[in-house]
């Protein structure tokens, strides 16, 4: 089964369609996140604090990269936030079949912020079906006490449906850290930004 159904343009939906089990519209089981506690995510690498209840999709499955990790609010297809928990170099944020047509970049441990979003707009485009792309801004700013970027986009993919992202994140050690919203840009986006800027500054590495 293709790993994006109907062209929803959110890694939430990419990486869960494939799970068994109940969930949002089928598309894979779900368990709940409990408010100010803190939580490991991908690979455990990572912990952030969520500020009130958010949903975390099922990590099983073949499409399943342990680095990456995706909550929903209120379904995939109305938003998501997705944790990259230090993907290493030579790696792909999705696992796709090897006769695709069209690959998604592997991650490279020198890439700048540009190249990184350029990553995050081709994986949209080719998994997600994404058919008019718009970058908002690329700025940086401090992640993880590093270096990083905040990078602010929008898109319209082939359901007709405007999307708007934001993603903060810092290459550290040659790896890719990485909090990523995607929502419907009509209340969903607003709604969700402050509980991803809450998640982004209790953002710590597991050392």
């Amino acid at each position: 089964m293709k790993p994006v159904v109907l062209a929803l343009a959110t890694l939430t939906l990419a990486l869960s369609a494939c799970a068994d089990g109940g969930g949002y519209g089928g598309f894979g089981a779900y368990s709940l996140v409990r408010p100010a506690r803190t939580v490991s995510v991908g690979s455990g690498a990572m912990t952030v604090v969520a500020p009130r209840e958010w949903n975390r999709a099922s990590r099983r499955g073949f499409f399943e990269i342990r680095q990456v990790e995706d909550w929903t609010l209120n379904g995939p297809y109305l938003d998501g936030i997705t944790f990259v928990s230090g993907l290493s170099d030579d790696k792909r944020i999705i696992r796709q079949e090897r006769k695709a047509d069209r690959q998604v970049p592997k991650f490279r441990a020198n890439m700048t912020a540009p190249e990184v979003a350029s990553l995050i707009e081709t994986l949209y485009r080719v998994e997600g079906g994404s058919v008019d792309w718009r970058t908002l801004a690329l700025t940086p700013r401090t992640f993880l006490g590093a270096p990083g970027f905040q990078y602010d986009y929008e898109h319209l993919d082939s359901d007709e449906l405007w999307r708007k992202g934001r993603a903060v994140g810092a290459v550290i050690d040659g790896k890719l850290w990485l909090v990523m919203l995607d929502a419907a840009r009509s209340h969903y986006y607003p709604a969700a930004l402050p509980d991803f800027e809450a998640m982004v500054t209790s953002a710590q590495r597991r050392r």
